[in-house]
């Protein structure tokens, strides 16, 4: 059930002409203290449930409210028109275990602990979104993928501040769709349909039984759902290739989707749920992507234009490996329809949701709170956004205002892009800007921590 309704009614100071200047400016410092105590006290009144679906391996031109044209996604395209679409949002890597680490512990790829795929699991020490979620008594639950740690490890979900945990934590694991076993908590979930290589049921539909009948289950404390769908990451296999089976694409482009098809229909059930149980109003549901989209298994990337107009896919520090979709709908506090060129990633979600619930922002995270952004659909200035990645070498890349920088190797140079002007990153600028090569090298000298198991080459 819901938490008890509060009205909060705010007075109006007038201010006189002959006060001092002195007096003046602290009434506005006041003033500006008191809108934020406010909007404080908005979110203290009712600690919303939250929702966030992450799709795994998405890319940003793979929906077709950010530009699409060759399959359809109608209900993520709905909620884009009942709420907010980001355009400017950020993955917290170009691959699948750091992206989660970072969103789940508010620190960006130089500071979490998971900075790669890999057998790394959170720590007992490392403060996460479901712990800091429970200091307000949230109920909490984990489905799909979390390849944060494996059986016997520090960094199992139940262990990480998630009440109910109902999925894979090995990643490779997660790559059959039709899966023998699954975990619920710490107990192995037993599927006869899919034993002997059988593809009786596709584990996508047992993710979103799940989080409907989560949903349903009464309650007096709010909610946060962490559903981390595996599609459409490899293996690139749904029951069928409906409702594409007819278009003349190669199999493996039917299949992708397919497989799009089938995430955007469940998201739709999660909303109908939410609209059917009564809670829109009282629920915020944020979808996004872990990273941008694959090439395996014949997918070709450019054939759905799937990382929209943006250069690289998944693996690539460039736009098209971490800018990903964010669509957040909350109806009632958030103004449908709106479009936001605001700059944000994935480390700043934990701040978010710390405020949502009324809670105050530990000390030490990467992230910044983007409340304001979401409810009053202003823009504010982000500090610069940092990204490393450890496969084949050493990357690094940057964002600092409207100018972008990638670096391939330790020593490397840095490759300078403007994305005002060139988005796509076609124009490498750095030996005509030295002076913003200068700041941003400055920046990155700072930017990481030392990592026993990153360590640079």
């Amino acid at each position: 059930m819901s938490a008890p309704r509060y009205h909060v009614i705010a007075g109006v100071v007038f201010l006189a002409p002959a006060l001092s200047c002195s007096l003046g400016l602290m009434l506005v410092v006041f003033g500006l203290s008191l809108a934020k105590d406010l909007r404080a006290a908005q979110v203290n009144a009712k600690p919303p449930n939250i929702i966030f679906i992450l799709a795994d391996d998405l890319g940003y031109g793979d929906i077709g409210a950010y530009g699409q044209k060759h399959f359809r996604t109608p209900r993520l395209d709905q909620m884009a028109r009942e709420g907010i679409r980001f355009t400017q949002y950020y993955a917290g890597s170009t691959v699948c275990a750091p992206s989660r680490s970072v969103l789940m512990t508010g620190l960006h790829s130089g500071h979490t602990r998971i900075r790669g795929n890999g057998n790394v699991p959170l720590d007992y020490g490392d403060l996460t979104l479901a712990e800091i979620l429970k200091k307000k008594k949230y109920d909490t639950c984990a489905l799909g993928k979390w390849g944060l740690g494996e059986a016997g490890s520090t960094g199992l979900p139940n262990l990480q501040g998630f009440d109910e945990w109902f999925g894979f934590l090995n990643q490779k694991k997660a790559h059959n769709h039709f899966p023998e076993v699954v975990w619920r908590n710490q107990q192995l979930w037993q599927f006869p349909e899919n034993s002997e290589g059988k593809q009786g049921l596709f584990i996508h539909y047992k993710f979103t039984d799940a989080a409907i009948n989560y949903i349903k289950t009464p309650r007096e404390a709010p909610f946060f759902l962490y559903l981390a769908y595996t599609l459409p990451h490899k293996h690139v296999i749904a029951p069928t290739a409906k409702p594409y089976k007819d278009e003349k694409w190669p199999e493996p482009q039917k299949m992708l989707a397919a497989m799009i098809y089938r995430l955007d229909r469940d998201v739709g059930k999660i909303l109908n749920a939410l609209d059917d149980q009564g809670l829109s109003e009282e629920t915020i549901v944020f979808f996004c992507s872990d990273n941008g989209p694959h090439n395996q298994e014949g997918i070709d990337p450019g054939f759905f234009r799937s990382s929209g107009p943006f250069r690289g896919i998944k693996r690539d520090l460039y736009e098209g490996g971490i800018r990903s979709p964010m669509i957040v709908r909350w109806k009632g506090k958030i103004q449908p329809g709106q479009t936001s060129d605001q700059v944000w990633a994935a480390w700043d979600v934990f701040p978010t949701l710390t405020e949502l619930a009324g809670l105050k922002v530990p000390l030490g995270l990467d992230g910044e709170s983007m409340v304001e952004p979401l409810l009053n659909g202003k823009i504010k200035k982000h500090a610069p956004l940092y990204w490393e990645f450890h496969e084949k070498g050493f990357h690094q890349a940057a964002r600092m205002g409207d100018w972008k920088a990638v670096r391939h190797g330790v020593d490397a140079s840095l490759e300078l892009y403007d994305l005002s002007i060139d988005p796509g990153e076609t124009q490498d600028v750095s030996s005509s800007n030295r002076r913003m090569i200068k700041k941003i090298e400055s920046y990155l000298a700072s930017a990481r921590s030392d990592s026993r198991e990153w360590p640079l080459p």
